[in-house]
């Protein structure tokens, strides 16, 4: 089978979804591996690099789309709508499509994709279990988001983040306050511990309390059942108008208190909450940082915009909504062994294999030859409950 990776063209975009190192893997798996010439040569991997390792290089985009069995990308339809319509034309029937592509979201992309007759299967939908863990692409972006995050905030803040005892005196450390703590937000915690703030969390799962302690910071409690507090996946569900009133209430002080606020919480397929109201920055110190990492689902600040750096009574609120693509090298690595992960999971001697009875293969897959079978998707689109627990099958 043709394993193709094109030239990503979201906007700002430099990641590549297989280095040449993952397509080297994916050769040795049997494999024939194609790459769009240049695709990687943005985050920081030159055609000839591919070339040495046998990838086939294709200049011809369209073609080689019409020419690939399985297509990886890091932004499929759905997650980049509006740079991929020329692609659509290309598909063939049948064609494999791995990476993320919002399908909880865009209804438009959802059909759209099932009209070309497509299997797609989503990285965002990689459960979160043991032996998913090293496919689990979002946990390795937001792991370098958060990362990146702190770096950012340290930057623009007008302070230095380690406490500091000079001759010209004591320089007391930086606060710093992460709102959940998942992937990102325990990776904030440990590059702000790393580089010397008094951090403090708050999350609604009493279960990540050890985590966030075991970082050095201090978890900020909010009286909850844990079995309430998230979903059998483990990711935080989503709160009631009334819990995420008592939520804000809690962390005002914390808020307030901080030079820096690094927000995460986040919900797949939701629009984020609301946790830091216009009140809550008017009483932050002026020349104080909010770095919104929720910005692509609206935001955990009201007064966050997308992309856009906002100043509101001397604090400044940034919602960057790709921060890995400022790290392309690393980022890419680690999504490219996400990706060849995937593919080992579900191929076996060149043929892509669908076990339905395979909580990953089966979580992951959002269409099958067009037909939408994840649940949630039906839903979105308003189609009928179905049964779509068909068993291991070639196609």
């Amino acid at each position: 089978m043709i394993v193709s990776a094109i030239k990503e063209n979201l906007p700002g975009e430099k990641m590549v979804a297989l280095t040449p190192a993952a397509a080297a893997g994916l050769i040795k798996h049997g494999l024939d591996v194609r790459v769009e010439s240049g695709a990687g040569i943005a985050a920081g991997f030159s055609d000839a690099v591919y070339e040495k390792l046998g990838v086939t290089l294709v200049a011809d985009r369209v073609e080689l789309v019409k020419q690939t069995d399985i297509l990886v990308q890091v932004h499929a339809l759905g997650a980049n709508p509006d740079a991929q319509r020329s692609e659509l034309a290309a598909l063939k029937r049948g064609t494999y499509i791995i990476g993320f592509a919002d399908p909880l979201t865009d209804k438009t992309a959802m059909r759209v994709l099932s009209q070309c007759g497509v299997t797609l299967l989503a990285m965002e939908l990689v459960p979160r279990i043991t032996r998913a863990q090293s496919m689990d692409a979002l946990s390795s972006m937001a792991s370098l988001a958060g990362y990146k995050a702190v770096l950012i905030a340290a930057e623009k803040l007008g302070k230095i983040f380690p406490m500091m005892i000079t001759a010209a005196g004591t320089i007391t450390p930086a606060k710093v306050f992460v709102i959940g703590a998942g992937v990102a937000g325990l990776q904030a915690i440990a590059t702000s511990r790393r580089l010397g703030a008094q951090v403090s969390a708050f999350d609604v799962r009493p279960a990540v309390k050890e985590q966030v302690q075991s970082l050095g910071a201090r978890f900020i409690e909010l009286p909850v059942q844990e079995a309430e507090a998230q979903t059998p996946s483990g990711y935080a569900r989503q709160q009631s108008a009334e819990e995420q009133q008592r939520q804000r209430e809690l962390m005002a002080q914390s808020v307030s208190d901080s030079d820096v606020v690094i927000s995460t919480a986040a919900v797949p397929g939701k629009k984020a909450p609301i946790l830091i109201s216009d009140q809550m920055v008017a009483g932050m110190q002026a020349g104080s940082i909010i770095i919104d990492l929720a910005a692509a689902r609206g935001g955990n600040c009201s007064l966050t915009r997308p992309d856009e750096v906002v100043a509101h009574l001397g604090v400044t609120i940034l919602g960057p909504t790709n921060l890995t693509a400022t790290l392309p090298v690393h980022a890419s690595q680690m999504y490219a062994n996400n990706i060849v992960n995937v593919l080992k999971h579900v191929t076996k001697k060149g043929e892509f294999i669908l076990d339905m009875q395979d909580q990953i293969t089966r979580d992951m897959l959002v269409m099958r030859d067009g037909n939408i079978m994840n649940q949630a998707v039906r839903r979105l689109l308003e189609l009928p409950e179905a049964d779509v627990s068909a068993g291991a099958g070639t196609g």
